[in-house]
């Protein structure tokens, strides 16, 4: 009896071990206690910025907008000239972007209406009046809402979408969703921005009212259900734990006869 009451209670330590290192293991970007959230932006009315990998649409117009320059149209089979709908432009990893007649030009860093004026300036040298109007494609953000597989990668159609518009467009937060901890991490993954909200007050969410950027990843928190995913990591390894002490409690027997 005492050596399979010592086994019975190895066998309890071994699943105790095992759920421990499982329990949570789906959460990700965990942090630790005294870890330092980078501030949240101050400006009133902040504004979406260039970066890299966006690809943006240019079009150009003269005159103040009255007589569109059309640097991107192609001649057809008839040799009459037809406009190229929608070309596009990447922003290279060095900041720059290959543009029709100027070649490369440094976007990064800049806001869309400071690209704009820029562009003109630059194109003033070609054209009279020049009326630049630049608009990014590709802009898109992760969400993970809260457990339960929730990920979604979600288009910004328009220039300002701010956290809360963003996670209304992933569908909200769900039933175990922590809204007082909502991570955005921004920037280059090797050395991010991470910046903590708490959506549990208005106070808290007074303090996200700053713009998406392109890539930025948000991530909530989400509340364990202790209970059900002790059921559910624990199940088969009883299992295997009480046929396994089936199989020695018989060959102990076998034995003693």
């Amino acid at each position: 009896m005492k050596i399979n009451f010592l086994k019975w209670m190895f066998s309890v330590f071994v699943v105790t071990l095992l759920f421990s290192c499982n329990y949570n293991s789906n959460k990700m970007m965990k942090t630790p206690k005294d870890y330092t959230f980078s501030s949240s932006p101050t400006e009133k009315s902040p504004i979406y910025v260039l970066a890299v990998s966006d690809i943006i649409q240019l079009k150009l117009y003269t005159n103040d907008g009255t007589s569109l320059i059309d640097f991107t149209a192609i001649d057809n089979a008839q040799g009459v000239r037809q406009a190229v709908d929608q070309v596009q432009y990447l922003i290279d990893f060095d900041g720059f972007c290959k543009l029709p007649i100027l070649g490369k030009v440094e976007l990064r860093g800049k806001t869309l209406r400071e690209a704009e004026k820029y562009l003109e300036e630059l194109y003033s040298k070609y054209y009279i009046k020049p009326f630049v109007v630049v608009r990014v494609l590709n802009r898109r953000i992760t969400i993970f809402t809260g457990g339960g597989g929730s990920g979604k990668v979600v288009t910004l159609q328009n220039e300002n979408v701010n956290l809360v518009e963003a996670l209304a467009l992933a569908g909200g937060l769900t039933d175990i969703s922590k809204a007082k901890r909502i991570k955005l991490v921004r920037g280059d993954l090797s050395n991010p921005q991470v910046f903590l909200f708490d959506f549990s007050t208005l106070e808290g969410i007074k303090a996200a009212d700053f713009v998406m950027q392109a890539n930025d990843i948000v991530y909530v928190e989400f509340r364990g259900n202790i209970v059900r995913e002790a059921i559910r990591d624990i199940a088969p390894i009883i299992s295997l734990i009480t046929s396994t002490l089936t199989l020695i409690i018989v060959v102990d027997r076998l034995n003693a006869n």
